[in-house]
């Protein structure tokens, strides 16, 4: 089975999805392919597969991406096949923490083996604030994220369930509650 987990940046889905890996043993982390650079101590293979531009296309042109897509402008995101075929073999369920437009093609792709979920923020001032206490990007970054976030709302009905990430704690309750019901 395969849970995705999409949101606007600052949302809080990585903390949510860190969460559930904590407290279950038989999910496994999908680590996606990226064009840009690593933020604070991301390293290759562990957060993301760090990938030059033409090596990103290169791989493109192979076919070894399952999806991707050109997040901001220049940027690519994508989930190589071989990252769900290594998990697979491993016995454990997938999960995915990816932007909204590869969240919504994985729920595509996956069907009824997908349980998608969007994680909002309770508005859009907030995600500033997140975006901004992360410190982890330029204010020109956190602008255009903050701005891309509109748009991405929009993508919200595409998901089997919305987690208005308000409360923390309650979100991750909320989380747990809708993986063990899907997974049993």
């Amino acid at each position: 089975m395969v849970l995705i987990f999409s949101a606007p940046s600052g949302a809080g889905k990585s903390t949510l999805v860190n969460h559930l890996l904590a407290q279950r043993d038989d999910l496994e982390f999908s680590i996606s392919a990226t064009t840009r650079a690593p933020r604070g101590q991301e390293q290759d293979g562990r957060e993301y597969y760090f990938l030059t531009p033409e090596e990103f296309e290169r791989r493109i042109a192979a076919g070894e991406f399952l999806e991707y897509e050109n997040v901001y402008a220049g940027t690519w995101y994508g989930t190589l096949r071989s990252e769900i075929e290594r998990i697979e073999q491993a016995g454990h369920h997938v999960v995915f923490d990816v932007d909204v437009q590869g969240g919504a093609h994985l729920k595509q792709l996956f069907g009824d083996k997908a349980r998608a979920f969007f994680i909002a923020p309770p508005s859009v001032e907030e995600l500033r604030k997140r975006l901004i206490g992360r410190a982890t990007d330029s204010p020109e970054k956190i602008e255009e994220r903050v701005a891309k976030a509109a748009q991405e709302l929009t993508f919200a009905p595409r998901f089997d369930r919305v987690i208005v990430n308000d409360d923390l704690a309650q979100a991750e309750a909320e989380v747990e509650r809708e993986v063990r019901d899907f997974l049993s």
